[in-house]
Formats: structure tokens, sequence, C-alpha cells
């Protein structure tokens, strides 16, 4: 599993210690963005896993498990919808396609394993991602060109998703299991680094912004519908919907939620706008850098001190 101390923001590589010093030679501009890198981290969850996995906050661990059930489907149709385009991208983009492959491959791999254990406890999550699989098929089954837009509008939703979980990291994953935990946070940390990829897709086979805005509506009203049923699965199975509280902390995420998602998917459908343009998280990217390839673990997400 996943092993490792828990960062703290001073663990965190000062930035500036990238730059290159004063007088050094000026280095040519690459042609484009560089492939991403890949990392192939394993998780190992111990028998006694709880999918409810942060303690005082079951409404927000069952929204978190709704939505890794779905990215068994969703990936795997981005991925084919990137692959459809390489005859029509050029070289450099087609090998930073190749290595977004293999990072959007490592995701839904590893949520899979986890999704059996949530599957376990809930059976009823079995039908939901039936529906996932059906809705995945049926965008396959459009066209071309709204396959690519919806695969960019999916990762601008990832992104704005990773930028409000930035922003409650504490309030949410103080308390939480560290390897579910660190499953999450590898994953959205690595979409914040590769936000721009599938949209400069779009853009190279596309770039109707018409088309974008409406896959983007599709998949954000899709993703609300597959969250809010698979999360209500769960808690129905833990006999909590019942509770007001539970109601309550609920339309408090969901629109918690919408104020980051829709401003974030509204820009990104203008005219002139990039991925790149946005300002992105700080704390994610940085943990990410605490990969050890050697060893291809994360840092556990709130291990303990060692010794």
């Amino acid at each position: 599993m996943p092993t490792g101390n828990r960062m703290s923001v001073q663990e965190i590589p000062d930035v500036d210690r990238l730059a290159p010093t004063a007088g050094a030679p000026a280095t040519a501009e690459p042609a484009g963005p560089a492939p991403l890198p890949t990392r192939r981290v394993a998780f190992e969850y111990p028998p006694d896993t709880d999918p409810m996995w942060v303690p005082g906050n079951p409404e927000f661990a069952a929204a978190a498990n709704a939505i890794s059930l779905g990215m068994p489907y969703a990936e795997p149709l981005f991925i084919r919808a990137v692959r459809s385009t390489y005859d029509r991208i050029d070289d450099d983009l087609r090998a930073r396609s190749d290595s977004y492959v293999r990072q959007e491959t490592g995701h839904h791999t590893q949520h899979k394993r986890f999704n059996d254990i949530v599957s376990a406890r809930y059976p009823g999550t079995l039908r939901v991602q039936r529906m996932m699989k059906a809705n995945a098929d049926w965008v396959w089954r459009r066209s071309p060109r709204f396959r690519v837009a919806y695969a960019a509008a999916g990762e601008t939703i990832s992104y704005g998703v990773a930028r409000w979980t930035e922003a409650h990291l504490g309030q949410v994953f103080d308390r939480a299991d560290p390897v579910p935990a660190t499953l999450f946070l590898w994953h959205l940390a690595e979409e914040i680094e590769h936000k721009a990829n599938t949209f400069d897709v779009f853009e190279a086979t596309d770039g109707s912004r018409i088309q974008y805005a409406w896959a983007a509506f599709v998949g954000f009203v899709t993703i609300a519908c597959f969250t809010a049923v698979g999360a209500l699965v769960q808690l129905h199975g833990e006999r909590r919907l019942r509770n007001p509280l539970t109601w309550f902390r609920l339309v408090k995420l969901a629109v918690s939620l919408a104020f980051v998602l829709v401003p974030t998917l509204v820009v990104s459908a203008l005219p002139g706008h990039h991925p790149d343009d946005f300002t992105d998280p700080i704390y994610l990217p940085a943990w990410l850098t605490q990969y050890d390839p050697a060893t291809g673990t994360m840092p556990l997400w709130g291990a303990a001190d060692a010794g």
C-alpha cells in the first residue's frame, strides 16, 4: 500500500528553487508541453476497510464513492475518445495524449479495486454501475465531435472537483481513512496535472464552443444525477435517510460544489479560454512530487509521523 509520513506544508519543495539561477545559460523553449509522468501506484485495503471512510461525514464519503463507481466507465470512454483522434493531431500532442492515457488507466484500475469494497457492502450500487455503463455506451454512440467535447468537459469537471477538494482538505480529509483518502487525492492531483490535455485534443480536432458547452451541460447533469443516486443508495444501506442532518449535509455539499463547478464550466466554454488560464491549486501538485518511483508509493495521507 502507499506508505510514508503525512506531509506538512513546510515539507513542500520550494518552487523558487526550480527557477534557473541568475546568469545560467538560456535554454531553448520546448515545442509544447512535455509528456505527463506515469506514477504506478497500487493500493492495498485492509480487510476491515469501511466504505464510509470519513468518520463523522458519511455523506461526503458516499458522494465520493459514487463518483468512484463511475471511473471504470467514464475514464475508458475519455481514453477511447482521445485515441480516436490520433490520425488528426500532431506528434507532440499524440505523445502527450499517450501519457495522459497511462495516467487515466491507472486511475480507473485503482478505483475499480476500491469499488469492489463499496459494492460488497451496498449491492444496490451494482445497478447504478450498470446505468453508468449504459450512459458511457450512449455517449460513444454520439458523433465523434461530441465524444471528444464530452471528454474535454469531463476533465474540466474533474479539475473543478480538485479545486474544491484542495479548499476543503482539512475539513474533509483530516480524519479520513488514509488509504481511500490517498487514492482520491492522488487521482485529483493528477487531474490538475493533465487538465489541458483533452481540451487541447478537442481544440485541435474541432474547437466549437457551442459543442463544448452542450457536452459540458450533459456531462454535468449526468455526473450530478449519478452521484446523487449512488450516494443515496449507500446512505439507505446505512439507514441514514430519515436523519435530517443527512439531508442538510447533502444539500450543503451539493451547493458548495456547484459554486465551484458551474463557474469553472462556464468560464471554460468562453471563446479564447484555455485551461492553463485557470489558477491551479498549490498543495496537491506539490504533494504529488512526494511520489517514490522506486517503490511506487505516495505518502499515506494522514499517517502518523514515523519514529
